[in-house]
């Protein structure tokens, strides 16, 4: 008797529905014990048959109401072309080495350290000190905590020599991330429209940031020990460039550093045509055979304009880098920063002068440099032996990355496609050129995680050059 009440009270109440604007409110439990002269389990269970079905939903201490019925449709987003009109450039998105990757592939793509190679304890030490203390709950200054851009100046000014003025910590504007200061840098003092030089190949954030900003990239070919300063020379005459983007220790992606004096000849070419030298040190913590010493430690005119991070070497969690620049360019970078996200979290800044800070962290470093090594020798050998195709030009000093030229005519498309199938992810070298790439190159990241995979992952790619080839 009890479910045929029910199902009667749920049959009247789907009419009342049917009749109800969404969101409509059905009477109270007691209102309908009364009008249908029920018990209140009966009621009850007319009201759950009726949620079941969709038609109604409760709201704890609230009500019940009318299901809002939602219609499946297709989207029609076609106003914004009109809104939004052409793009003022080619849209770029993020690289093939910003993928994630399942833990059962061997992976060369990554471009960030594996976690092992992190100071993983100072760095949970560090988070919980600046949670603690008054960084978690304020906001800091614009330009940086002083305490973190005296840092920064003074690690500048220490390969400073005698007679260079070294930088101040006025100088130095924190960032969250070198990424976000590339923009700024390409926004405020190139400017839409106007010639950016920029090695090639070179950092695909670098040129996804210039094509952001709307200037006009210019490559100027560069090799194991950089650029060539008449062609540089050139490239500034005949453009009318005003800056020069490199990154001249251990470069991503191909790991070359600038031989002994180029610096100064490359710094001497960018004075000469009253320019700026934009410096990339994104790699200066990950030295191992050489320590680099940037090229800002020889200016104290503003002409270099010193890009820092954190980043990679501290944690990708610790987004914090410093851009250091001298004169009305750092106040143009600063006011496009502030505009961008007003400042940087005073926590993440805490924690990042709290780890580079501590006795351990140069213990970290040095413990680091080792541990690159062996994996950069690993990977070369394993290279060697069973991917021979896969020629590598240049065993880098430093940095994170082999960069190996592919035979000609490679299908790089199907190279990566086929060697992902067979459980390795390689990066092909097409994201790192700013025009037409100047061969068939990939990218090999060997700080990524499971060394001991190396070999096959080697003998794997070669394996599928050979198929590639043939």
């Amino acid at each position: 008797m009890n479910n045929d009440s029910s199902s009667r009270i749920a049959m009247r109440l789907r009419e009342w529905i049917a009749g109800a604007a969404p969101g409509a409110r059905l009477p109270s439990t007691r209102s309908l014990v009364a009008e249908y002269q029920a018990s209140p389990v009966t009621v009850q269970k007319a009201l759950q048959t009726l949620t079941t079905q969709g038609l109604i939903e409760s709201r704890p201490g609230v009500g019940t109401f009318v299901r809002a019925v939602r219609t499946a449709r297709p989207s029609d987003y076609g106003w914004q072309t009109a809104a939004l009109g052409s793009p003022r450039a080619p849209l770029r998105y993020a690289a093939a080495a910003m993928r994630s990757a399942p833990n059962d592939v061997i992976a060369f793509h990554s471009g960030y350290p594996d976690r092992e190679l992190l100071p993983e304890r100072l760095v949970r030490a560090a988070l919980t000190r600046a949670a603690r203390g008054d960084a978690a709950l304020s906001r800091p200054p614009a330009a940086g905590l002083p305490e973190l851009q005296s840092w920064f100046a003074h690690e500048l000014g220490a390969s400073t020599p005698v007679g260079v003025t070294p930088p101040t910590p006025s100088d130095v504007i924190v960032l969250p991330g070198s990424q976000s200061g590339l923009s700024s840098i390409f926004s405020a003092l190139v400017g839409r429209g106007q010639p950016l030089l920029i090695e090639s190949p070179t950092y695909w954030g670098a040129i996804l940031a210039a094509a952001q900003a709307g200037v006009r990239v210019v490559p100027v070919p560069s090799g194991p020990d950089g650029p060539d300063p008449q062609e540089l020379s050139r490239a500034f005459e005949e453009t009318g460039a005003r800056m020069f983007y490199a990154q001249p220790n251990y470069a991503n992606p191909t790991g070359a550093q600038w031989a002994p004096g180029r610096g100064e000849q490359v710094l001497d070419v960018v004075r000469a045509n009253g320019a700026f030298l934009v410096e990339d040190d994104w790699a200066h913590d990950f030295g191992i055979t050489t320590t680099p010493v940037p090229v800002a430690a020889h200016d104290d005119s503003g002409h270099v304009v010193y890009l820092r991070s954190l980043t990679k070497s501290v944690s990708p969690a610790i987004r914090i880098a410093a851009v250091i620049a001298r004169g009305p360019a750092r106040e143009r970078i600063l006011a496009d920063r502030s505009a961008e996200t007003m400042y940087v979290s005073g926590l993440l800044q805490t924690a990042a002068l709290d780890v580079v800070t501590q006795p351990g962290w140069q213990t970290h470093l040095r413990g680091l440099r080792l541990q690159l090594q062996a994996r950069r020798d690993l990977l070369v050998t394993s290279l060697r032996e069973h991917a021979p195709r896969a020629h590598i030009t240049h065993v880098p000093k430093g940095g994170l990355n082999l960069w190996a030229r592919l035979p000609d005519g490679t299908d790089l498309e199907r190279l990566v496609r086929d060697c992902e199938t067979a459980g390795v992810i390689i990066a092909a070298g097409t994201d790192w050129f700013p025009a037409e790439p100047a061969g068939p190159f990939i990218r090999l990241n060997y700080a990524g995680p499971n060394p001991g995979a190396f070999p096959e992952g080697a003998r794997i790619l070669g394996a599928v050059l050979e198929r590639n080839s043939g």
